[in-house]
């Protein structure tokens, strides 16, 4: 396809080692290639990992990239700082938008650009709910993220409508108050509405309300680059390209008709920094409380959604109740991807199996983990069809349970469970 300068790769599904071909046919032909993660968790209350650091950078070295791009959002709680089990969400979920949240990302985003060869640029996340007493607008904290960390923005305005219809937040407010000179670059992105919620699926078309924040951003200033995500129900190419072309002509459009008065207007509202002594003062800030605070209230959350317990007090409980099913939906597809024998092996049966064991069992080690996890289950609890059914998923988790030597290994218990399921239930 021409008139293709960059492409982005999600940074936990790429092996250094061994690049994909078409990888390496697009940086064969000049095309850039930016490593996008999707787990680091820098709004998380925990400092981020070192080694999903040292992976992510590892990926920007073999990529030759010249930037690693990351979110704003956090994906897993519990732990050490809350003595209670480790949960993982397996999706991005927003950060309380306070001071003492904000002290805490910023402290995290600078370990990041410590431990990265290349400069970090995070994105504004989308999210089906908010978080009660919030101090600051979404403009407002990109901008003292920034302006403290010198972090670059990845400004997705497809997730700038979707919190438009989910939140009420105006993405016109958003944008006056950005730092447009930190942009990295933009995301837009296709999704659709259903029952009043808008979901960011990057698997539909790129809608004309997107369009129109993408115009009204590059009134403001020229987009060093748009990238369009589609991670699903790709179309065929000529479709793609129209869809392409149409996003070309929008930032086309919008930066010739650019006017001295609206780059004036946003660069004043814009420039309302905090002073130079408040910076400082907030860069040397011992985070240690914030952390715990954070970490309780990020724990308490997620246990909602991933376990069922109640709501933390000052949420929308139905939003919730919406983002938890999203969540069970997205770990049973993510999980048929990753492991795509299980839904072969199981049959129809397998989403609503999967389902119900999603409620009695939240993810800890991720959707690898999760899939091993899921097919034990239903062994241990008998609930596949047939002798047949059990005897080829007892095999495929065997296979990939881990080189243990047998007499040690937990396939040991499970064996056992499962010959006692097959003698014991009829074909």
């Amino acid at each position: 396809m021409p008139g293709i300068d960059w492409v982005e790769t999600v940074a936990e599904n790429v092996c250094p080692g061994h690049l994909p071909e078409s990888l390496l046919r697009l940086r064969e032909r000049g095309v850039t290639v930016v490593p996008h993660g999707v787990s680091l968790g820098l709004g998380g209350a925990e400092r981020p990992d070192e080694k999903r650091l040292t992976a992510l950078a590892e990926r920007a070295q073999v990529l030759g990239s010249p930037l690693v791009t990351e979110h704003i959002a956090f994906v897993r709680a519990g732990g050490a700082l809350t003595a209670s089990p480790r949960l993982e969400a397996g999706h991005l979920l927003p950060v309380p938008r306070t001071r003492d949240a904000l002290d805490v990302l910023c402290e995290n985003v600078r370990i990041a650009q410590d431990a990265l060869p290349v400069p970090l640029a995070v994105e504004n996340i989308a999210a089906l709910f908010a978080w009660p007493d919030e101090e600051l607008t979404e403009g407002q904290f990109l901008y003292e993220l920034a302006d403290r960390t010198g972090v670059r923005l990845l400004i997705d305005v497809a997730n700038l409508h979707t919190n438009h219809v989910n939140r009420g937040e105006d993405p016109a407010r958003a944008l006056d108050e950005l730092p447009v000179e930190a942009l990295a670059y933009v995301h837009v992105a296709g999704g659709f509405e259903r029952d009043g919620v808008w979901h960011d699926s990057h698997a539909h078309p790129v809608t004309r309300p997107v369009l129109d924040v993408l115009a009204d951003l590059a009134s403001r200033t020229s987009p060093p680059g748009v990238l369009l995500e589609r991670d699903d129900n790709f179309p065929e190419p000529a479709e793609l390209e129209r869809e392409l072309a149409v996003i070309r002509e929008t930032v086309e459009k919008a930066v010739r008709v650019e006017t001295a008065e609206r780059v004036e207007t946003a660069t004043v509202k814009a420039r309302d920094p905090l002073s130079r002594e408040a910076v400082e003062r907030k860069a040397a800030v011992d985070t240690a409380p914030a952390r715990q605070q954070l970490a309780l209230a990020q724990a308490a959350l997620l246990s909602t959604l991933v376990a069922g317990t109640p709501a933390p007090e000052g949420f929308d409980r139905v939003r919730l109740g919406v983002q938890a099913r999203a969540l069970a939906a997205k770990r049973a597809s993510v999980v048929a991807k990753v492991a795509p024998e299980l839904p072969v092996i199981l049959g129809e049966s397998y989403r609503p199996a999967f389902l119900a064991y999603a409620e009695g069992h939240p993810m800890t080690g991720g959707y690898r983990r999760d899939a091993l996890d899921f097919a034990e289950q239903v062994l241990l609890s008998g609930q596949s069809a047939d002798t047949a059914t059990r005897r080829r998923l007892r095999a495929w988790w065997l296979e990939r349970s881990g080189p243990t030597p047998p007499s040690r290994h937990p396939a040991a218990r499970l064996a056992r469970a499962t010959r006692r399921v097959l003698f014991r239930q009829p074909v």
